[in-house]
């Protein structure tokens, strides 16, 4: 083995001139055995450096500082555990993160929107918690055959960040083959079902769905365990609560029943769709935390001053759990 050799010329150069083989060197050894072997190929490379310093130190050849061989011992216990629980996922080396950045591109992927009709635009944003690659939140759009209605559901996946995000790339999959596919009342329905058939330890998720009629402006809505829609009245400049009488989250319970609220987009009007995490502080009312989004909505949205990335600035909200928000404009 390669890395095994290494570490032995390591070992040599340390015992003839220090000066230029540090024992340091081992650690770039670790990283480079991290990035390219498996489990029991790094198990080999760890033991090979003990072995190496252990015989450096013992004879007298190269006598180490504790401070040193401290360092040393946490570095190879840390990246045995760091290999060992990325295998446990299937992972390997350098094709492993490659894998995930594909995943996370996948994720992003279904999330993109079909194009829309002079008069219509979608405008999202989406931040996950401490800015990591994966997110519990999610969008999936579809537009129907005939092209006249627009469907979105926003989805927030129990857990955040990267605890999430294999979930979420599962969930937007099969949300996105439900979408479109069924008749829209029986859409949440559908998702209950398939989340219940996961049998996840953690497999809830509240979810909102929309679909609108592009030629006419009607739309209709339903939540599933999820924070209300806002629209705004172009007409008045009014942003109002749209009053859906929500069900439960997805993956709680089987058969559950959920109220859809049907309205009218005017010309100048805009949906906006949001997760939990926009107005959801510790210690805080969810109410309050509706009110400050439509209060900064109010100032960017109504206004024309902005999007869905300013209105997420603008809320500030706290970074430890994922955010999304989604607008839907008539123009």
């Amino acid at each position: 083995m390669l890395l095994v050799l290494l570490v032995v010329l390591a070992g040599l150069g340390t015992l003839y001139s220090r000066s230029w083989f540090p024992p340091s060197v081992m650690l770039l050894i670790l990283l480079l055995a991290a990035f390219l072997l498996r489990l029991h190929g790094t198990a080999v490379v760890c033991a090979t450096i003990a072995v190496v310093l252990a015989l450096l130190h013992l004879s007298g050849a190269a006598v180490l500082p504790p401070g040193v061989m401290i360092v040393q011992g946490v570095a190879l216990v840390a990246l045995l555990l760091f290999v060992r629980s990325r295998e446990r996922l299937g992972l390997q080396g350098a094709a492993g993160d490659l894998m995930l950045v594909d995943l996370r591109d996948r994720l992003e992927a279904h999330g993109r929107l079909p194009a829309l009709p002079a008069g219509w635009r979608v405008d999202s944003a989406l931040r996950s918690a401490y800015a990591e690659a994966f997110s519990g939140d999610f969008m999936v759009a579809a537009r129907s055959r005939a092209g006249r209605k627009l469907e979105i559901v926003l989805v927030d996946v129990s857990g955040k960040g990267q605890d999430a995000g294999v979930r979420s790339l599962l969930l937007s999959g099969a949300f996105g083959g439900l979408l479109g596919a069924m008749p829209r009342e029986e859409f949440l329905r559908a998702a209950n079902d398939y989340l219940l058939r996961q049998d996840w330890d953690e497999g809830f998720a509240t979810a909102v769905h929309l679909a609108v009629h592009l030629d006419t402006g009607e739309f209709w809505v339903s939540t599933a365990g999820h924070p209300p829609v806002v629209q705004l009245h172009a007409g008045s400049g009014v942003l109002q609560v749209v009053s859906t009488v929500g069900g439960p989250a997805l993956g709680v319970v089987r058969e559950p029943m959920f109220q859809t609220h049907h309205g009218r987009m005017e010309p100048g009007d805009a949906l906006m769709l949001y997760t939990d995490g926009m107005v959801e502080n510790p210690g805080s009312d969810l109410d309050l935390g509706i009110d400050r989004l439509m209060g900064v909505a109010e100032h960017v949205v109504a206004t024309r001053r902005g999007g869905a990335e300013e209105v997420l600035a603008g809320v500030r909200s706290d970074e430890s759990d994922d955010r999304a928000l989604v607008l839907v404009y008539r123009d």
